[in-house]
C-alpha cells in the first residue's frame, strides 16, 4: 500500500465521481488521498467514501487541492474541470479528463496546459467503445470508396441527466468517419421537407431515456446492405475502470496530451 499511486478525485460527489472513488479502494495500486468539488457545492466536507458507500475514509470533498496526489480523474463539468485544469498545471499534477462537452475554448486551454504537464483527455473512457472507435475507422477506411456511395448515420441514447447533446463520443466517432470519408457536413436531428440525403452529411440523433449510462450505433448504410457498429454500457463501471486504468498510465508520462488509444495501446 506504500507504493500505491496517490489518486485525486475531482467531481466526487457526482455518479460517476463515486463509482471511481469506490472501484479504486478495490485496486491495490491505488489510494484515494483527495476529494474535490466545486466551491460552491453543497457537499463539501462530506466523506468522499461515505457518499461513494464504501464506508468512511476521512477524505472530505475540498474545493482546492491541500493533499498529495500523483494523479487526479476528472469527471465533473466543464467549468469544474476548467478550475482543477489550472491547478493541474500551476503543479504539473497529471490529470485525467472525463468530461465531455468542453468548448473549442476549453478545449485549447487543456492543449496549452498538456505543454508543461501530462493530460489524458477522451470522450470516453470505456475499453468497449474506444475498440469500437477503431473498428469504426476501419469500417470507414474500407467503405471509402464504395461505388453505390454510404449514408452514414450516428444515433446514441443517454440517461436523462446528460447535460450535453449529442454525447462526445457521438461526435469523435463523426470526427473519425469524416476523417476517412471525407464528409463535411455534420447535422444534428431532421424536420420537415429536408430534401434527397446529401453524400456529404452525417447525422446525429440524441435520444435521453431513464437511467442508460451510454449506447452508441454507428450506421453504415449502402444500397441492398446495412453494417452497424453497436457498443453498449451495461454500468458506469466501464467507465470509472478506464479512468483508472487511465491514471495509472498517465503517471508514467512526461507532459504532453495523451488518449485513452495510448493508454490501451490501440
Amino acid at each position: 500500500m506504500s507504493n500505491a499511486l496517490k489518486l485525486g478525485v475531482n467531481g466526487a460527489a457526482g455518479r460517476m465521481g463515486q463509482r471511481v472513488v469506490a472501484l479504486a479502494t478495490q485496486d491495490k495500486a491505488l489510494r484515494v488521498t483527495a476529494a474535490y468539488e466545486s466551491a460552491s457545492s453543497t457537499r463539501l466536507g462530506y466523506d468522499a467514501g461515505e457518499l461513494a458507500g464504501v464506508g468512511k475514509l476521512n477524505i472530505p470533498l475540498q474545493s482546492t487541492i491541500e493533499h498529495a496526489v500523483d494523479v487526479i480523474i476528472d469527471f465533473s463539468t466543464p467549468a469544474g474541470c476548467m478550475h482543477i485544469l489550472k491547478l493541474c498545471e500551476a503543479r504539473q499534477i497529471p490529470l485525467v479528463i472525463s468530461t465531455t462537452g468542453l468548448t473549442a475554448e476549453q478545449r485549447a486551454e487543456v492543449a496549452s496546459a498538456a505543454q508543461t504537464t501530462p493530460i489524458l483527455m477522451a470522450p470516453s473512457m470505456s475499453l468497449a467503445v474506444n475498440i469500437a472507435m477503431k473498428l469504426v475507422g476501419d469500417a470507414a477506411r474500407a467503405l471509402r470508396d464504395h461505388s453505390s456511395g454510404v449514408d452514414v448515420e450516428i444515433i446514441e441514447r443517454h440517461h436523462r441527466y446528460k447535460e450535453d447533446s449529442p454525447s462526445g463520443t457521438a461526435l469523435k466517432f463523426g470526427e473519425i468517419v469524416a476523417r476517412e470519408m471525407g464528409q463535411t457536413d455534420h447535422v444534428h436531428g431532421r424536420e420537415g421537407q429536408t430534401g434527397q440525403r446529401p453524400r456529404t452529411e452525417i447525422g446525429y440523433h440524441a435520444v435521453r431515456v431513464g437511467d442508460n449510462v451510454g449506447e452508441h450505433t454507428i450506421v453504415f448504410g449502402m444500397l441492398g446492405e446495412t453494417l452497424e457498429v453497436v457498443v453498449r454500457g451495461q454500468s458506469r463501471d466501464s467507465y470509472a475502470l478506464g479512468a483508472l486504468t487511465a491514471a495509472k498510465f498517465l503517471v508514467t508520462q512526461s507532459a504532453g496530451l495523451y488518449t485513452m488509444n495510448d493508454a490501451l495501446g490501440l
